[in-house]
């Protein structure tokens, strides 16, 4: 199964959670056993998987990224101003895979799944959503031997 998941922002830098976004479409997948790939379209975007419990953790990772990778100190700044917002979407990267396991995300109880927003806000960012089912538990494809 693959869809959609359309999320506006509201600042240039931010973390948003999309973990219960996630569980309903593995809820309407009907998957019981495999893995969820999450990739955030766009160069200036990314996902983390990261604490959900202290609401200080998302401000302290765009604080550190902010230190780390300073905004008005690159050469892509002067093409529109944002080679920050790349670099650090680079840095973070894309993508998250996340393994389902009896129709749960294999998250731990203190992790979610945010989107890294480094250079908004925007009206929409997207991220493909694709659910892939382990069917070896379910009798499908098997290696055969000769």
């Amino acid at each position: 199964m693959r869809a959609l998941i359309r999320v506006e922002t509201h600042r240039r830098e931010e973390l948003i959670d999309i973990t219960p976004r996630v569980h309903e479409l593995v809820r309407q997948s009907g998957v019981r056993q495999g893995i969820v790939s999450l990739y955030a379209q766009g160069a200036t975007a990314a996902l983390m998987v990261q604490e959900n419990w202290d609401p200080n953790i998302p401000l302290d990772v765009v604080a550190f990224l902010a230190k780390l990778i300073p905004r008005g100190a690159w050469l892509h700044d002067r093409v529109d101003g944002n080679g920050d917002a790349h670099l650090k979407a680079g840095l973070v990267g894309p993508s998250e895979t996340i393994s389902l396991i009896d129709g749960a995300l294999g998250l731990s109880r203190w992790q979610n799944v945010f989107l890294c927003e480094f250079d908004g806000p925007r009206a929409e960012r997207t991220i493909v959503c694709t659910i892939l089912e382990d069917r070896w538990r379910h009798g499908g494809c098997r290696e055969r031997r000769s």
